[in-house]
């Protein structure tokens, strides 16, 4: 896993390449503002080279975060993934490794029949009570998850994954009631507080798409202090003097600024943004689509580019999201080497301070 004095001797390695706060404090180590992401893709052998040596050169090149989920490209992410942490030069305790569980995945391709396939090996004789099953392919109980820790560890081929992600629990909003999400986080927390006693998990988290930027009536909507509230009673519950939730991922970019400017969440007697509580609760943000799913490679708007540091649109729109405060690191996902080359180096440009950043949306 990854470790204070590795990832502290990482930064000490790559330091020097980078400008000020490219690495930033996680836990008890560091991390670099710019995460390698693995969502994109085919699920194929040849995008499994290309993915594999993109992940080599990022952790070689001064990235030394990792993205991924079980059921990202039929499941074949994770496995790239550690083939690329065996293969790369630098050792395991340096790099945050992060995936999620939430949906069913598959595995290697998808199938003729997927919905045959899902109910044959995760409902009929498997993890998977069919009244927890959300859109066919969605479940969040604690032995799925449960499940899902063990084949991760495997598939990625570690012994511990550093940061463990609910994920998309919005999704469950469509078959039963916020409370009752809120009660089905809660008892899956326990089963991850006790993963993280075992040492099979560092902490974890929750990775949403919806739920932590829109208002309170949104259908997707989901408060963030009250999960986090429901994570530290189940920390409570399993007797864990510390509360392992560490994390949240959501989408941040230029045309995706909800976590910053939406007020979603009420928080002390008044309503703050994403961004904003999870600061407050002193818990680590992970952006993801930073760069909007490629669309930003094409540009920015006017008034957010000229602000912003960075040789390429690309470079400008990764730092307008490590800018933003509360955000630890900026995931880009890529399975090109010179794109990640040209993505890592966004981090030899400083971000915008915080009242810079702030007067980008006056």
């Amino acid at each position: 896993m990854a470790t204070a004095r590795g990832t502290w001797g990482y930064r000490d390695r790559f330091g020097d390449d980078f400008g000020r706060t490219y690495f930033r404090r996680f836990g008890p180590g560091v991390v670099s503002s710019v995460g390698l992401g693995t969502y994109l893709g085919d699920p194929t052998e040849t995008v499994d080279g290309e993915y594999e040596r993109a992940l080599v050169a990022g952790l070689e090149g001064g990235c030394n975060v990792v993205d991924t989920a079980s059921n990202y490209r039929c499941g074949r992410s994770e496995r790239v993934v550690g083939q690329a942490l065996e293969r790369a030069d630098v050792d395991r305790s340096t790099v945050v490794v992060a995936t999620k569980g939430g949906f069913l995945p598959f595995d290697g391709a998808r199938p003729d029949d997927p919905a045959g396939y899902l109910r044959e090996r995760f409902v009929d004789d498997g993890p998977v009570d069919p009244a927890d099953l959300a859109a066919g392919q969605h479940c969040i109980a604690p032995e799925f998850v449960d499940t899902m820790v063990d084949r991760s560890l495997d598939r990625l081929g570690v012994e511990t994954v550093d940061c463990y992600y609910v994920h998309d629990p919005e999704t469950q909003l469509r078959i039963r009631s916020r409370e009752g999400v809120y009660d089905q986080l809660e008892a899956t927390f326990e089963r991850l507080e006790r993963r993280v006693d075992d040492g099979d998990i560092g902490g974890y988290g929750v990775a949403t798409w919806e739920a932590f930027r829109r208002p309170p009536d949104h259908d997707s909507h989901l408060s963030l202090p009250t999960v986090i509230e429901r994570a530290r009673r189940a920390a409570e519950t399993v007797g864990r003097e510390e509360c392992g939730f560490v994390a949240i991922q959501l989408p941040f970019s230029a045309v995706m600024a909800d976590a910053f400017t939406t007020p979603a969440h009420e928080f002390e007697g008044e309503r703050r943004s994403a961004l904003s509580v999870a600061h407050a609760l002193d818990v680590d943000v992970f952006t993801s689509a930073s760069l909007a799913q490629g669309d930003l490679v094409r540009g920015l708007p006017a008034g957010v580019d000229a602000e912003l540091g960075g040789d390429t649109p690309a470079q400008r729109a990764i730092n307008f999201a490590r800018s933003a405060p509360g955000v630890t690191c900026a995931l880009v996902g890529t399975s090109d080497r010179d794109h990640v080359a040209e993505n890592v180096a966004a981090g030899t440009f400083d971000p915008l301070g915080a009242r810079a950043f702030d007067a980008v949306f006056e």
